[in-house]
Formats: C-alpha cells, sequence, structure tokens
C-alpha cells in the first residue's frame, strides 16, 4: 500500500515545472501562462503540460473571471495557496543550500521527505517512494549526497551495505517538505 503522502510529493515533483509554478503563483495568488513561461525560461509546452498536472492535482483552477488582460489565468485552490507557500519556502531554501536544480528532478526531494531524520537502507528508501527504479534512486542519492544533504554511512555486516540519512544541513529542507506532504 503507497503512503498518501509520499504519492503526494511525488505527483508533485513528477513534472520539473510544477514545484517552480507553484512557487511563482504564491506571490500573488494567480498568474497568467505567458507571464509564468517568461518568469521560469520554460517553453510553452512545458508550462501547459504542468498546469494541466496541478489542475488533475487540485492545485490550480482556471480563473472564472478570466477575460480581462490584467486578471490571471490560473489561479491558486485552497489546497494550492498552502502547496504554493511551501513550494515557495523550499524554492527559498533549496537557492539558500546552493542546490536550487534539485527541486526540477522527480525523485530527489521525495526520497530526502522519505529519509526524514531516519537513516535507511536502499531497499528500504525503495519502498518509501515507489515506483522508483534502481537507477533513479541511485542517481538521485548520489545527488543528494553530493549537495551534502544526504549521508552515506557503511554497515560492518555481510554483505557489505549502506545505510543514508540527511545531515543537519537538510533540516529545513525536510520540514518545508513534511509541511508540503501534509
Amino acid at each position: 500500500m503507497h503512503d498518501p503522502q509520499a504519492s503526494k510529493l511525488i505527483a508533485l515533483f513528477h513534472h520539473k515545472w510544477s514545484p517552480a509554478i507553484l512557487a511563482e503563483m504564491s506571490r500573488s495568488g494567480g498568474a497568467r501562462g505567458v507571464v509564468l513561461r517568461n518568469r521560469l525560461g520554460a517553453s510553452p509546452q512545458a508550462v501547459s503540460s504542468a498546469l494541466t498536472q496541478l489542475i488533475e492535482l487540485g492545485l490550480v483552477t482556471p480563473n472564472p473571471g478570466y477575460g480581462h488582460p490584467l486578471r490571471p489565468e490560473y489561479v491558486l485552490t485552497a489546497e494550492g495557496q498552502s502547496a504554493a507557500a511551501s513550494c515557495a519556502r523550499i524554492t527559498n531554501v533549496t537557492h539558500r543550500l546552493g542546490a536550487p536544480e534539485l527541486a526540477g528532478y522527480k525523485w530527489p526531494l521525495p526520497i530526502l521527505w522519505a529519509l526524514g531524520s531516519e537513516h535507511l537502507r536502499f531497499r528500504e528508501i525503495a519502498r518509501q517512494v515507489p515506483p522508483i527504479t534502481d537507477r533513479a534512486l541511485s542517481q538521485s542519492l548520489t545527488l543528494l549526497t553530493d549537495a551534502h544533504l544526504v549521508s552515506a554511512s557503511l554497515l560492518e555486516v555481510r554483505p557489505p551495505a549502506s545505510v543514508y540519512g540527511p545531515t543537519r544541513r537538510a533540516k529545513a529542507l525536510v520540514e518545508a517538505l513534511g509541511e508540503l506532504a501534509a
């Protein structure tokens, strides 16, 4: 059985631009597609696809009062306002940590959330964030380790095994992800 919180994070980070769009929309509560494209530097197709996904997730809705050139085409739902505030915080924290690209990947942040304050083995992490592949998990753990957000320790067992856990540097990011998953 899948954890609904993990599923929510996985769905949100599935599309590269979704967290960035929510973070951008958190400032005003709504936006026009062309403004999002220009501010994020994303293609029209990428923004359209992300907005479609955010509508399906119930975080964004087309503005029923749209029609005036200054009104936003898309507005945040009540749930979307909370998610947008969390995405803005995640964006700020990743920039402060020098790893702004993390929010653009599908798996690293859901993995970091799954670790929370625990130390888990590779297979245990994989069970927390299905349907991740071994390759995607390995690459994401490498990315998180290189960013000094996750540490790997070798267990003294036969056969040798590693255990992964968040570093103190990752604490603020894990907290922001927890808010988003709630």
